[in-house]
């Protein structure tokens, strides 16, 4: 039982491409992530690791691959992903910045509610105990990260630290099965770095699956089961720590030094400008898809959410 458990999939992505016009910024990349693993994506500015996670989660539609969870291949919608069981947070914070803790963590709780709005506006029995349990699960979580003593605070005024351990809770929120956490420790001292790694391990202790990307090495060897490293879109190796620490390809990779085999220069300046192109035009759709379902959820939940999701 415990080996099965241990080997299960949870995440497949198979030949994942990903091209914004004539530019590809993901090329055909493989990685799975098993029940009760940590696995680190790694690698230089512009290699294409925030393209790759945008493409799991729903953001962004690749040209060509797939991607599974639990065997089941993903739609392209955030909302659905993160029903499905996958919750990521972002590079760039994206709190509600004058909502409360409490009502941020309410918020990824709207894929797990089945209240709608004409049960919100009659607020009978069916309604009121499914918001007393999502504070409940809320409020337990909020204790897990500890950030219970400030959950009447409003977000924007929370330390740079706890806005991201805030972050991490409202994913947890959807209860995934799988947490998505794009450089989780940028702009954190040692301090807080650390209190992070104490974090995501506790978080895979509860049996949820954790993909994430850092620049800091330190953190992602001392955190991660397996490694994978991409260099201009492609995955240039998968190992344990060891071994992509012990790499000569990797080491040059992050000097910017040729090295045999290297994937062909694809103009990662270029290629930023049209993943900047793209993100802006979807803006509008990201919003709607991912932002403003949960806003109209947390209106229900905590009857603030209308005017303080601007």
């Amino acid at each position: 039982m415990t080996t099965a458990t241990t080997t299960a999939t949870v995440l497949e992505a198979s030949g994942v491409t990903m091209r914004f016009g004539g530019l590809t910024a993901v090329r055909s990349v493989d990685l799975t992530v098993n029940t009760g693993e940590i696995v680190g994506l790694i690698g230089p500015n512009g290699a294409g690791k925030t393209t790759f996670f945008n493409c799991l989660t729903g953001l962004y539609v690749p040209t060509e691959g797939k991607v599974s969870y639990k065997g089941t291949v993903l739609p392209p919608k955030p909302h659905l992903v993160t029903k499905a069981g996958i919750a990521r947070t972002f590079q760039n914070i994206r709190l509600f910045a004058n909502m409360t803790v409490l009502e941020n963590v309410l918020v990824g709780r709207h894929t797990r509610t089945k209240e709608g709005l004409w049960s919100a506006l009659l607020r009978g029995p069916g309604f009121r105990k499914a918001e007393a349990t999502s504070r409940e699960r809320a409020m337990e979580l909020l204790e897990f990260i500890g950030l219970a003593h400030k959950a009447d605070h409003l977000s924007r005024n929370l330390p740079y630290g706890e806005q991201r351990k805030l972050e991490i809770a409202r994913a947890l929120a959807s209860e995934p099965g799988l947490l998505l956490l794009d450089e989780p420790t940028a702009g954190m001292n040692p301090q807080e770095t650390r209190a992070t790694e104490e974090l995501v391990f506790a978080i895979r202790d509860k049996g949820i699956a954790v993909l994430v990307i850092e620049h800091d090495m330190r953190f992602i060897f001392n955190l991660c089961d397996r490694v994978a490293v991409l260099v201009q879109g492609e995955k240039l190796i998968e190992g344990t720590s060891d071994v992509v620490q012990g790499d000569d390809r990797v080491i040059a990779a992050y000097l910017g030094e040729p090295f045999e085999g290297a994937p062909e220069d694809t103009a990662l300046d270029a290629v930023e400008a049209a993943e900047a192109q793209a993100a802006d035009a979807d803006a509008d759709a990201d919003t709607d898809t991912a932002e403003a379902p949960a806003a109209e959820a947390q209106t229900a939940d905590a009857h603030t959410a209308e005017g303080d999701t601007k």
